[in-house]
């Protein structure tokens, strides 16, 4: 079965799932016997029949116009990023979508992290992170400062925050962390999931985090953001950092990760 439209279906069912049918105009009671909406509501809501839309939720082989898929956003009030994830997964273009804006990029990431005085780091498009300066090699120390071997695989943030037993104390409120980069890395991937290289990295962690595993079949999307990151950091104790997050407009897939000293609250 297709992967995307897997993906379409179980994202359908989450977001049907949480929507408290009262706020939609449904009766509640002791005869409701599903969390959320029912399938047929959904499907009244959207306009289409219940069959077509047990059919999409089924990912069967069946084509959904972009009107449907509106309707199906607007009726679900999905949010700017799942709506995006909703046409993405569909294969559709969202006739709504607004235009990106273009930001610079240096020519050379790389050659640009030594420049930078604070901790900084370039992620990949499976956050792999590619390159970083000294400044972030001695933040993230027992990790980034481990040597490299020839012809290893790069370090993945992923594999870090929910496999090396060690994050879990050094990132500050490790769960809600660990279930927003989930969130992110989902929506941050939308376009990617038949990607073999994505799959493998997607199997081995939930068979190794049940975290991840939970996380993951929970279908939250978020859009990576800044905001205050806080460490336990093994020499210097309690540390906290504003995140900024940029994208090369030549190369959309990295990201420039860049995390600027606060004050700890």
């Amino acid at each position: 079965m297709n992967t995307r439209r897997q993906e379409l279906g179980a994202f359908l069912q989450a977001m049907r799932k949480r929507s408290a049918p009262e706020a939609f105009g449904f009766a509640t009671g002791s005869r409701r016997r599903t969390q959320g909406l029912r399938r047929e509501e959904a499907a009244q809501l959207a306009g289409i029949s219940p069959t077509w839309y047990t059919w999409i939720e089924q990912g069967r082989e069946v084509k959904v116009s972009p009107e449907v898929l509106d309707r199906l956003a607007q009726s679900l009030r999905l949010t700017g990023t799942e709506r995006a994830y909703l046409f993405e997964m569909a294969g559709r273009r969202d006739p709504h979508a607004a235009v990106p804006e273009a930001d610079g990029a240096p020519e050379t990431l790389a050659d640009l992290l030594a420049d930078i005085t604070i901790p900084a780091y370039l992620m990949g498009r499976y956050w792999d992170i590619l390159a970083w300066n000294r400044q972030a090699a001695e933040l993230f120390a027992g990790w980034l400062d481990q040597p490299q071997a020839v012809g290893s695989a790069p370090p993945n943030m992923l594999r870090f925050v929910f496999l090396q037993p060690h994050a879990r104390h050094f990132v500050v409120d490790w769960e809600t962390r660990a279930r927003r980069i989930t969130a992110e890395f989902r929506a941050d991937c939308r376009s990617r999931f038949e990607e073999p290289a994505l799959q493998r990295l997607v199997e081995e962690l939930k068979q190794a985090s049940p975290e991840f595993s939970r996380f993951w079949k929970q279908h939250d999307v978020l859009e990576r953001q800044g905001g205050e990151r806080s460490f336990h950091h093994p020499r210097r104790g309690l540390v906290a950092y504003r995140q900024i997050t940029l994208r090369p407009v030549e190369q959309e897939h990295l990201k420039l990760v860049v995390l600027s000293p606060a004050q700890v609250r």
